[in-house]
């Protein structure tokens, strides 16, 4: 197999990955407070120095990151639900004990009266503790911006925890839209510039048009350059076949 199968070859594989994470970010569209994903790649040279034939580069896999631009806030009426704006992450308790963080605010009160998500995590407070709520509160609470709850007659419940995760780029899913970092502390530091939307929540930040583009190109370039594998080959054996007769 020829450089020219070698080349189509890295490029399919490159293809194939961005293929994976377009239909994943398409399957999460709809998915409240969902970040996209974002393969890398790299052109890497294999010229030998100092040959003088033609250049020829590769495709190189350079890993993935996570778009954390923030998606649109619109209104539920709910209570419960809460958006961020600006640039902090929702702390909750993962099932592994680890802290795992999310943008997603849909939250529940469970039977132990504990805030979650709507998967059951505990979402937590700026400690980095579950918040529970008194049992007769209900969904008769405040939340304001800066994520304090206070129940109807005023009193303190408690804060919601909104965390500055660094290298959040490269956080990785564990599912039910949360999110570890590898990076992150045990407790990160509190968000300063992001502010507490009670009755909102953030949608994904994913455009199906875009997506839906991207993928009808990825297909398009993966034909191609299954196309291009086929013909060299072709090539390839029609001169051994045409030197297999001169002999």
């Amino acid at each position: 197999m020829g450089s020219t199968s070698y080349v189509s070859l890295s490029l399919a594989t490159a293809l194939e990955k961005s293929l994976d994470a377009t239909s994943h970010n398409l399957a999460n569209a709809s998915t409240a407070g969902f970040k996209a994903f974002r393969p890398l790649f790299e052109a890497v040279e294999a010229t030998p120095e100092g040959s003088d034939a033609d250049p020829v580069s590769y495709v190189q896999d350079g890993g993935s990151y996570l778009d954390s631009a923030q998606g649109a806030v619109v209104p539920t009426g709910n209570p419960l639900d809460i958006a961020l704006s600006g640039d902090g992450w929702l702390g909750f308790e993962a099932p592994n004990g680890q802290t795992a963080y999310s943008r997603n605010g849909r939250l529940v009160v469970d039977v132990e009266g504990r805030l979650t998500s709507s998967s059951g995590q505990a979402i937590l407070d700026a400690g980095g503790a579950p918040i529970v709520l008194p049992n007769d509160v209900g969904q008769n609470i405040e939340i304001s911006p800066d994520g304090t709850i206070t129940s109807g007659d005023g009193a303190v419940l408690g804060r919601v925890g909104l965390f500055d995760v660094d290298s959040e780029s490269l956080m990785q899913p564990i599912g039910n839209g949360l999110y570890i970092s590898p990076l992150a502390a045990d407790v990160p530091p509190p968000a300063e510039n992001v502010r507490v939307a009670q009755g909102f929540v953030e949608t994904s930040n994913v455009s199906p048009v875009i997506e839906m583009t991207r993928m009808i190109d990825i297909q398009r370039a993966y034909e191609k350059s299954i196309r291009l594998m086929d013909e060299s080959n072709e090539l390839t054996k029609q001169v051994v076949q045409r030197l297999g007769r001169v002999t």
